[in-house]
Parts: structure tokens; C-alpha cells; sequence
């Protein structure tokens, strides 16, 4: 059984949610400290919260989930837009789901399926897709 847990923690995509659970728990003590310890305002601490762990995010997968020796500007750059448009897939699909009549809390939840899978595309078909070389060597 500890060489088939090893194995599916060597795949691509178990790490990539593993780190976007992790991220998703450092955003929220992150907020829990600027906005509840610090007192700082909302507006703030979700910003900047948000900010160092898209920056941080995009490092471990970077290195931990694809395997690159060191970042780049281009890929944080991509992985940053990526970031903002799933945010406008959310948002969207949100605000639609709620227009058709589905209860907000559950539009926005459905909504993370759509925003994850557009993340979950982009992530591993753009910013960190393979070579065709690479590709096709395999």
C-alpha cells in the first residue's frame, strides 16, 4: 500500500490540488491574522493575502508539481493571468447560475468547478505544457 501512495503523490495533478489545498489553508490564516490579529481592513489583508500566495502558489508548483529548477517571468506572468481569469470564469458562472435562479451559495460553489477546471486547463496546457518534442519522444 506505501508504494502506491508514493506513486500517486509522484502525479502531476494529486500535487497540483494537494498545493491548492495547502494555499487555500495559508490564505485563510494569512487573513485570519492581517484582518483578525493586525486588524487590518478587509480590503487589505484579502489583497494581500491573495497576492503572497499566488506568488508563493505559483512557486511550489512551479518547482514541486512540474519540476522546473528555478521560475520564470513569463511563467509567473501566465500563471498571474491565468489566476485573473479564472476569477472572471467564477465570477461569471456565479452571477449567471444566480440570474437563472440557483441559491447563491450553491451558484458559487458550482461556480468553482467551472473556475478550478479553466485553472486546472490552463495550468497544465499552457503555462506548464509540455514541449511537442517532449510530447512526442514519450
Amino acid at each position: 500500500m506505501g508504494d502506491k501512495i508514493k506513486r500517486l503523490a509522484r502525479h502531476r495533478l494529486v500535487r497540483w490540488i494537494a498545493v491548492g489545498f495547502a494555499f487555500a489553508g495559508l490564505s485563510l490564516g494569512l487573513l485570519k491574522v492581517m484582518g483578525g490579529v493586525l486588524a487590518w481592513p478587509y480590503v487589505v489583508a484579502t489583497f494581500c493575502s491573495g497576492v503572497i500566495c499566488t506568488v508563493f502558489r505559483f512557486l511550489v508548483v512551479d518547482r514541486w508539481v512540474f519540476g522546473h529548477p528555478r521560475p520564470t517571468w513569463k511563467r509567473l506572468w501566465q500563471y498571474n493571468f491565468a489566476n485573473a481569469a479564472g476569477f472572471c470564469v467564477w465570477w461569471s458562472a456565479a452571477n449567471v447560475l444566480k440570474s437563472i435562479g440557483v441559491n447563491y451559495l450553491l451558484a458559487s460553489m458550482l461556480a468553482m468547478f467551472f473556475s478550478i477546471g479553466f485553472s486546472l486547463h490552463s495550468n497544465f496546457f499552457w503555462i506548464w505544457r509540455k514541449p511537442a518534442a517532449a510530447v512526442n519522444s514519450e
